[in-house]
């Protein structure tokens, strides 16, 4: 009888990758198990499925497979399924399973045979800033809680370390587990030592055997210039302590800046809006304007209207270098209240003719 496409076994497309090659067997073999799928042919659709990754998981049986099919399995791969023995090539089961069953597969799982140094976590922290800190940059003070190395115990937890005696220090345990299968030996870690192959005599009390204690640490922060509204700021090594002599962790710094009563930023230029009165709109004049520099003198040419908008070439923000530029606008405002010879001023100018303008004729050619 023909066999059924491996691929097709753990429906996938051909070409799959491991990860959806592993992704499928893991929950096919969780459906499957006869251990926990009592119906009839569960143990035959469960070593059909085993059969299919025990090819698929292995690169080389994969690569023949795809091109001379199941006989292209047993390519340099020896006995291939009819040899099973409960080993998947270079795939270990009790990583796949180890979420269901307890034993293994007759292949040791070391790679939680001893303590790894791990680097303590990131920590993300929210400043705040003014405007004129934001722009020029400064330096503030952080204060935070955070993780770190134990000192009376080095990180270690304990004193007096010595040998676990229920592994005799290799941190790992073996067992038999009768399975469908036959009899395997399976490696699991220590429930004693958790794996570490040492214990301590006595559990240190300041850090209650975790090694790492809660400490509140003032970090002085050198904010630089033109950082704005969700700028970070990353400070390497700063933040809690890792674990097995891991490094410390990185702090993260997203800034918040407060709005200015009259400047307004967008990314490196900076806007200004100015009143005019109707003379100095009318007549042009010099206005003292204030920049984030100081205050400068603006030369506001004649018949400016309201949105007008004057440059100011490098008067923004300064960010590694490269400054901005400031834009000026003009907002032109109307009186509303007028004084008795200030009305007779504007009659006297509604008798001449200041609708010669060439919007108001082609306005009045319509009327």
């Amino acid at each position: 009888m023909q066999k059924k496409d491996y691929y097709e076994i753990l429906g996938l497309q051909k070409g799959a990758s491991e990860a959806e090659i592993k992704s499928a067997f893991r929950k096919l073999a969780k459906k499957y198990h006869p251990d926990i799928n009592k119906e009839t042919g569960s143990e035959e659709k469960f070593k059909e499925i085993s059969e299919a990754y025990s090819v698929l998981s292995d690169p080389e049986k994969k690569a023949n497979y795809d091109r001379f099919g199941h006989e292209g399995a047993n390519f340099g791969g020896g006995a291939g399924f009819s040899g099973f023995q409960g080993g998947f090539g270079d795939i270990d089961l009790d990583d796949i399973l180890g979420d269901l069953f307890n034993f293994g597969f007759g292949r040791s799982n070391r790679r939680n045979s001893s303590k790894r140094p791990m680097p303590g976590e990131d920590v993300l922290v929210s400043m705040k800033l003014t405007f004129e800190e934001a722009v020029f940059g400064c330096k503030k003070e952080l204060s935070l809680t955070l993780d770190e190395t134990c000192k009376k115990c080095s990180g270690l937890g304990g004193h007096e370390k010595e040998d676990c005696p229920k592994c005799n220090g290799r941190g790992r345990v073996i067992s038999e587990q009768r399975t469908i299968f036959g009899v395997f030996q399976s490696e699991t870690t220590c429930p004693n030592c958790h794996g570490d192959g040492y214990i301590f005599k006595t559990k240190c009390n300041a850090c209650k055997g975790l090694g790492h204690v809660k400490e509140n640490k003032d970090i002085l922060v050198n904010v630089p210039s033109g950082v704005n509204t969700g700028s970070r700021l990353k400070i390497s090594g700063k933040g809690p302590a890792g674990q097995n002599g891991g490094e410390n962790g990185d702090i993260y710094i997203e800034f918040k800046v407060a709005s200015h009563p009259l400047f307004e930023r967008n990314e490196n230029d900076i806007y200004l809006t100015i009143p005019l009165t109707i003379t100095e709109a009318v007549l042009g004049t010099k206005k003292e304007i204030p920049t984030i520099y100081g205050n400068v003198y603006l030369d506001i040419k004649p018949g400016t209207n309201t949105n007008d908008k004057y440059r100011l070439k490098g008067k923004g923000v300064e960010v590694k270098g490269n400054k901005g530029d400031m834009y000026v606008i003009a907002n032109v405002i109307i009186p509303s209240k007028l004084t008795k010879k200030q009305k007779e001023i504007f009659n006297d100018l509604n008798n001449t003719e200041l609708d010669n303008d060439s919007v108001f004729k082609e306005f009045n050619k319509y009327l």
